[in-house]
């Protein structure tokens, strides 16, 4: 079981938060690695800049922590009864009853997409290509430049990108896909490592009545670029070789 909290702007909480009146401002999330599971391995060599070289191997945990991540989520969706037919007889199975949409930020957010996909092996998939846009002062602003998506409208949208670092990336994603398809009923956003700024902008900026967020692991520093430290590096040249 994924490791929980709930949180509000400017501080994430390492206990349940009371949910009386507050209800409306806190968010759920999911830290998977809480609790001790074959899922650090995952993350410990994602994280060793030996075993970072291997870049199939890299896109393969990535693959794995993304299918760990969909299982967890897999968890919270709605079910209903369906009956199979055997060479022996019927079995009921419980079914998810939810339309899934598994989305992501190109190139780094693949291969953890890809692990979604292994196990939501009938979901819809919508694409989102955002860069960067540095200015001289060192500051960015997120450009979303291509949407490639469904129908999004009632559905469930597994937002999924391996690094949340500021966040900045995230609102101006998730609108333009709402824009183009309409607006889930419900949205799960997934990472592989988050920031607590990165978490915090979360906080603000997306629907907290209707998201959840989950994440393997959470840190606590950013560098003056922006990249999570310790963190990984750069998810997308780790596993797709370095962009000029």
């Amino acid at each position: 079981m994924a490791w929980c909290v709930r949180f509000m702007p400017g501080v994430i909480r390492s206990t349940i938060s009371s949910t009386d009146n507050q209800t409306h401002s806190i968010m759920t999330l999911h830290i998977l690695s809480q609790q001790n599971s074959v899922l650090n391995k995952f993350i410990a060599e994602i994280r060793d800049k030996r075993i970072q070289k291997d870049s199939m191997r890299f896109r393969r945990n990535m693959e794995r922590i993304g299918e760990i991540t969909a299982y967890e989520i897999s968890k919270t969706f709605s079910y209903k009864p369906c009956v199979v037919e055997t060479p022996l007889g019927e079995a009921s199975v419980e079914m998810i009853d939810e339309q899934i949409v598994v989305a992501t930020i190109l190139r780094a957010g693949l291969p953890y997409h890809q692990g979604f996909l292994n196990y939501f092996d009938d979901a819809q998939n919508a694409f989102v290509s955002a860069y960067r846009k540095s200015t001289k002062d060192g500051k960015f602003t997120v450009k979303v430049e291509y949407i490639s998506c469904g129908s999004l409208e009632g559905k469930t949208l597994l937002l999924v990108d391996p690094m949340l670092a500021t966040g900045s990336s995230l609102a101006p994603t998730y609108n333009a896909l709402c824009e183009k398809g309409g607006t889930p009923a419900y949205t799960h956003v997934a990472a592989v490592v988050a920031s607590e700024q990165g978490l915090d902008y979360a906080m603000k900026n997306m629907p907290r009545q209707t998201t959840t967020i989950w994440t393997a692991v959470v840190d606590e520093e950013l560098t003056s670029r922006s990249y999570i430290v310790p963190g990984i590096g750069d998810a997308g040249d780790l596993a797709y070789g370095e962009k000029i």
